[in-house]
């Protein structure tokens, strides 16, 4: 049997704890801003253990008889381990957290944070980068088999448990996927991979990586697609003798620098707002206006992105060049103007995003 060939979707769904006792809703949120804590605290140790344990052997200072084999010393004499590497950081987590959050937890914030680590590895190395430095509000980690999904049976949202703690889904007016990716994975149409939840402002999401299989589309390797980004026209497309342009400049820029320019305005009216409740009043409608600015410019390049690969898929174009887009990014850097304005890095990340899912093949120019 011929493998099918898959990718991680992942979906950011709203969630509710799913209880009535006020105090012991009280108390799962508690846990939860606990947990959160936990996890960062253990993110950056584990990262600075690692690098730590990585260039060990580059500290010319200590003494030359100092054993340096980053080994289990049960498997190779001049090892200086008592464990496997990646043990070694679990171990640590398990020290310092084991009893005040789940034994998942931590296994997939080792895992997941040693794959980072082995990612960088080379840039840190070459001076290129520092660590990476991890926030309290950073997701809390757990693998498939600690989430329980279930059907709401008032409404047509779901039900889930995790580690004991009851959630439902908040799908509201669902215009996406969700509703119906969450009831493929229901039924075991698509794998639920590892997974993580994430709170934001007081609200929690369900951060749900799901395995899907690609869809199944005629493209022809040798068909390119050549890509141009610009401020003119956000995507210029050309295949064979075929030209199409996605987007323009005044739908784009125009619009965002529309929003940036009232958003200013209220920041200057900001002073004469009542307060009332101190600083969050007076700046509420200020708060408003950069999520605005955000959710309109990310919809934009969703739009430009999908529209892109639809083209590509219908010419069965199976290579898409981006064309001259270092120099492009090189030259924007030097533009204030256009670094503030232009999402160059957001736009080729969805764009590749989309073109792995479609199975095209990606080449930056």
């Amino acid at each position: 049997m011929m493998a099918v060939d898959t990718t991680i979707l992942t979906r950011k769904i709203q969630i509710f704890i799913d209880c009535d006792d006020k105090e012991k809703r009280n108390e799962y949120f508690n846990k939860l801003f606990e947990w959160q804590n936990i996890v960062y605290r253990g993110a950056n140790l584990v990262l600075t253990h690692q690098y730590v344990q990585e260039n060990l052997k580059d500290l010319i200072y200590l003494k030359t008889d100092v054993k340096v084999k980053l080994t289990d010393s049960s498997n190779d004499e001049d090892g200086i381990l008592n464990t496997s590497r990646m043990n070694t950081t679990y171990r640590l987590l398990s020290s310092y957290f084991k009893g005040q959050i789940p034994t998942d937890i931590l296994s997939k914030v080792n895992t997941s944070l040693i794959k980072n680590f082995q990612s960088d590895r080379l840039a840190y190395w070459k001076g290129q980068r520092s660590l990476r430095n991890y926030k309290k509000d950073m997701p809390i980690p757990f693998s498939s088999r600690s989430i329980k999904l279930s059907h709401d049976e008032q409404s047509r949202d779901f039900k889930l448990n995790l580690f004991k703690i009851p959630f439902r889904t908040y799908l509201g007016k669902d215009r996406t996927d969700k509703r119906v990716l969450l009831q493929r994975a229901l039924i075991g149409q698509i794998k639920v991979c590892a997974s993580s939840i994430k709170m934001v402002k007081g609200k929690i999401f369900l951060l749900l990586a799901l395995e899907i299989p690609k869809k199944d589309h005629i493209l022809n390797t040798h068909i390119i697609a050549e890509a141009s980004l610009s401020v003119e026209h956000p995507i210029s497309v050309a295949i064979d003798r075929d030209n199409y342009q996605i987007g323009t400049k005044e739908e784009f820029l125009y619009r965002r620098i529309a929003i940036q320019a009232a958003r200013h305005r209220l920041q200057k009216a900001s002073t004469y707002n009542k307060g009332g409740n101190g600083r969050k009043r007076k700046l509420k409608s200020l708060d408003h206006y950069q999520e605005k600015e955000k959710n309109y410019v990310d919809s934009r390049l969703h739009l430009y992105s999908r529209k892109l690969i639809d083209i590509c898929i219908k010419s069965q174009a199976g290579t898409l060049l981006l064309v001259n887009q270092s120099n492009k990014e090189e030259l924007a850097k030097e533009d204030e103007f256009l670094l503030r304005n232009w999402s160059y890095y957001g736009l080729i990340e969805k764009i590749k995003y989309k073109a792995k899912m479609a199975g095209i093949n990606v080449i930056i120019e």
